[in-house]
């Protein structure tokens, strides 16, 4: 895709709308920590076992097996824990005692990861703690082997991993995937539990390269090995499930429903991605119904598949990325060789953290200031730092955010549905979300002050999959529906907001029930974004009952293959004590 001086799809000059912030204000952006207080992440201390404890300790506690009381809090450290035991497991051994532990004196046992998530599908706000251990995959279970033998190539990783790390190794090996998450600070169990995506989605006429997958991360596992009841011996032991296994799909998406200690996944050969952004296109050019001419989404989609738009409240121009493969540089772009090259992104400049505080201390009306501001510090940002137009291997354009971004609440999920709706989908979308806050604003109402986003990826493809395989995660968010093959993509959808911000609840809450009732029937069916917000009610995330034990369900049963009884059922067979769970877990899946 190549620029000129006409603001067609294919040719966007860089941006000139670069606002009023100067190299200096990026460069001495560290004065925004102080106005993203709470909304950054602090490392929490350990206290070890021991007198200076407060909680009550384990009885009969595995020797050898290191134990501290740590404090636990999620991505929007809406669930935060003061206090909770935490083991670390120094091989997969370790987990399976911990287990047969937890099974005798009446523990649970979850998986501790990056913490990265914003559901409670590892440790429930408000639920007692005094028999839940945490488990910290990261610290030893985090080997990476990548094996090659010219025919197929493989990664093999502990549970505790990161993804960074993992693809760092494969493409020291020539090797890569087709889809990652933004952030690569992120373990590669706790990943594939709630079945992470990208924004990779095939441009008109491509094909996938042998070994990658244009789903979920979940649909690249080979082979996993999970802790499981062994009947026979009555004990938890270590079992390594094939992608051939029938019960195999029930553990490739499990929600935290098990406890995985290692995965294969497959890659494929590497590849160069261009990598560039646009800030000019009107956001009702760019969201406009399907055939519309000009800069359209659906339009930069059938040009390069790689999608993705970021568009701030109350602003006119969304932030627009488009990833095209790109064997030999372009001149225009700059090479990179490393990722994480959006700065602006993860240290903010005062124009934008002044109305943040504003925004964070209750002052509502100051939204539209915050979200111009927003764009802003984007759009100077691009230029300012040279980013608007890069070229690299695929992770080292990929990953664009640390862990240490602002925290903020998402709601939102993924659309199922068939290629040419597209555009209709992102239309319907953004029509209803401008008319939405629009309305709530007339009445002094700014229950969202941060970005809308969309992108897409495929739906997991058993065809993708080079190992004989029994079929696609059961649980997968874009597992696809057995009833219309058509149904081949997928439009993750999300708004986000800081949290606690008055009224965000209530708005997610209607803005998901539109969702459903709007992409339903012959067109579409919504699905939630496991990690994400879901469930609203008008007070919270995760407390709807019929969405929890209806809605959800009747999404993955229609087309009447039976994956989500089958993958509960599954998951009772191999953890029929429920030491793999949780008090939301037992309600959202409870035992048949």
């Amino acid at each position: 895709m190549e620029r000129s001086g006409s603001a067609d799809q294919s040719a966007v000059d860089r941006p000139s709308n670069a606002g009023s912030v100067s190299r200096r204000g990026f460069l001495a952006a560290g004065v925004g920590a102080a106005a993203l207080a709470g909304l950054t992440w602090s490392p929490a201390g350990a206290v070890p076992w021991g007198p200076q404890s407060t909680l009550a300790p384990p009885p009969d506690f595995p020797a050898g097996i290191p134990l501290s009381q740590q404090a636990y809090a999620n991505w929007s450290k809406e669930i935060v824990l003061d206090h909770v035991w935490t083991a670390t497991a120094r091989s997969s051994d370790d987990v399976v005692t911990l287990a047969n532990w937890a099974h005798r004196n009446g523990y649970t046992v979850r998986a501790r990861g990056t913490m990265h998530g914003w559901s409670p599908l590892t440790v429930v706000p408000g639920a007692p703690v005094d028999r839940v251990l945490l488990v910290d995959t990261m610290v030893h279970l985090n080997s990476v082997e990548v094996h090659s033998d010219g025919e197929q190539s493989v990664v093999t990783a502990g549970a505790g991993a990161s993804i960074e790390s993992i693809l760092t190794a494969l493409q020291d090996h020539g090797l890569g995937w087709a889809n990652s998450p933004a952030i690569g600070d992120l373990s590669i169990a706790g990943a594939l539990a709630i079945g992470a995506h990208g924004a990779t989605y095939p441009a008109a006429g491509e094909t996938i390269t042998p070994g990658q997958s244009f789903g979920s991360l979940s649909n690249l596992i080979t082979a996993m090995t999970v802790v499981v009841w062994d009947s026979s011996s009555g004990s938890y032991t270590l079992r390594e499930f094939a992608r051939s296994d029938v019960e195999s799909t029930a553990f490739l998406t499990h929600l935290g429903r098990t406890f995985v200690t290692s995965v294969t996944l497959q890659a494929g050969e590497n590849y160069r991605l261009r990598c560039q952004s646009f800030t000019d296109i009107p956001w009702q050019e760019l969201f406009a119904p399907p055939g519309s001419p000009g800069r359209t989404y659906e339009s930069f989609v059938e040009a390069s598949g790689r999608v993705e738009a970021i568009w701030f409240p109350f602003t006119s121009t969304p932030w627009l990325k488009i990833w095209t493969p790109t064997p030999v540089k372009p001149p225009e772009s700059r090479e990179v060789h490393g990722p994480y090259n959006y700065f602006f992104s993860d240290a903010l400049p005062e124009a934008v953290t002044t109305p943040l505080g504003m925004v964070a201390k209750g002052l509502q009306a100051a939204t539209p200031l915050f979200g111009a501001s927003q764009f802003g510090a984007v759009a100077a940002g691009l230029v300012l730092t040279d980013t608007d137009d890069l070229w690299g291997w695929s992770k080292d354009v990929l990953f664009y955010l640390r862990h240490t971004t602002v925290r903020v609440v998402a709601g939102g999920g993924a659309v199922i549905t068939k290629r040419s709706n597209i555009a209709r989908v992102i239309h319907e979308m953004t029509t209803w979300l401008n008319e939405r806050m629009t309305h709530l604003a007339s009445m002094g109402q700014y229950p969202v002050n941060m970005p809308f986003e969309v992108r897409l990826c495929g739906v997991d493809d058993n065809g993708e999959v080079l190992v004989d395989s029994a079929g696609v995660p059961d649980l997968s968010a874009v597992r696809p529906r057995s009833d219309r093959d058509d149904w081949d993509t997928a439009i993750w959808m999300n708004v986000v907001s800081i949290p606690g911000t008055p009224g965000l609840p209530a708005f997610l809450r209607d803005m998901e029930r539109w969702m459903v009732a709007n992409y339903s029937g012959d067109y579409a069916t919504f699905r939630p974004e496991w990690s994400k917000g879901w469930a609203f009610t008008n007070d919270a995330a995760y407390q709807d009952d019929e969405f929890l034990t209806r809605t959800i369900p009747a999404t993955f049963r229609a087309g009447g293959d039976g994956n989500w009884d089958a993958a509960l059922a599954t998951f009772d067979k191999y953890d029929p004590h429920r030491v793999f769970s949780n008090t939301f877990i037992d309600r959202f899946m409870p035992s048949a």
